[in-house]
């Protein structure tokens, strides 16, 4: 368990990025600034989720970010070569 003061730190400032990412979303001039920003939105909020599960102490939840954050990450990977037209 973390104390409410680092909770309360830590999502502020996950708030922040997200809301800096929302920005760079509605000025990304290509479709790779809009992709790195939603995905720096998806991993916030698994970040939010993970000082949530340290809060109050739920392990259960640890197991449920890990496989998000494989799922974001091959999402990602998925996302830039279809940017890139399939090359490699």
């Amino acid at each position: 368990m973390i104390p409410l003061a680092v909770a309360i730190v830590v999502g502020a400032l996950l708030a922040a990025a997200v809301v800096l990412a929302v920005v760079r979303i509605v000025l990304g001039p290509t479709p790779a600034d809009t992709a790195v920003a939603g995905d720096l939105i998806f991993f916030a909020f698994v970040g939010l989720v993970a000082v949530f599960a340290l809060l109050f102490g739920i392990a259960a939840v640890l197991d449920i970010i890990l496989v998000a954050s494989v799922l974001g990450f091959l999402s990602v990977l998925s996302l830039a070569r279809l940017l890139q037209g399939g090359r490699r």
